[in-house]
């Protein structure tokens, strides 16, 4: 700060120890003298020939913080899904999650981060899986052998965030990258197992395809036949 008020002070042509910085802009208290907003000091600041004798150009600050603690975030996802038993395809209608990321210092890039994760858990849950032949070759090596989910594969997801602030560190912060897809992963599939649950499906491997599904149910119905 102390850098950006000398380089302020040479734009504003005063002293730097009569500048203040108060609501993001430099100011000379007392005068009709138009403040300086920091941005444009920002800007100026690497411009050299415009800066004071002995500053170099830039404005950088470097920091290391080393937390004691790690703050971890927690949530609640729910999905609500439905089971098509002669296709075995299943469609999500409805997914719901409430994480605690602690402080959000950007609201819109943590709501992304949330249903972004919340897609891709869609996918591995339902669709997303390795092939391989027995020389160990990859046969989903490419996006057009290998399925991700798209837009038509995603409900409306809503994302509510139920801020609690770490106390391992100053800002309040926990992570949100992973939260969405960590979610995704057991909402999806404990709600497939217990629409199969009817069906004495009491477990299924990810990912839970029309086919896999289906023969779930198959199994099931050859079982109960043999019982009888």
């Amino acid at each position: 700060m102390e850098k950006a008020k000398k380089i302020a002070a040479e734009m504003m042509e005063i002293a730097a120890q009569d500048i203040a910085f108060v609501g993001s802009r430099f100011s000379l208290p007392g005068t009709n003298i138009e403040p300086m907003p920091f941005a444009k000091v920002a800007r100026m600041a690497y411009v050299g020939h415009v800066l004071p004798k002995g500053i170099e150009p830039g404005l950088d600050e470097t920091l290391f913080y080393d937390p004691t603690g790690m703050g971890a975030p927690s949530g609640v996802h729910i999905a609500y899904v439905e089971v098509d038993p002669e296709t075995g395809m299943v469609e999500i209608l409805d997914y719901v999650a409430v994480d605690d990321s602690g402080t959000i210092i950007n609201p819109l890039l943590a709501e992304g981060q949330a249903h972004g994760g919340v897609v891709q858990g869609i996918g591995q849950a339902l669709m997303e899986k390795t092939h391989y032949d027995d020389q160990g070759q990859p046969l989903a090596a490419s996006y057009m052998d290998y399925a991700l989910p798209r837009a038509s594969d995603s409900p409306e997801v809503t994302v509510v965030n139920h801020p609690v602030p770490a106390t391992t560190n100053v800002l309040g912060v926990k992570g949100c990258g992973e939260a969405g897809c960590a979610g995704a992963l057991p909402s999806v599939m404990n709600a497939v197992v217990d629409a199969l649950r009817p069906y004495g499906i009491h477990h299924i491997d990810m990912p839970a395809t029309p086919e896999r599904v289906w023969r779930a149910i198959h199994d099931a119905g050859s079982r109960d036949s043999i019982r009888k």
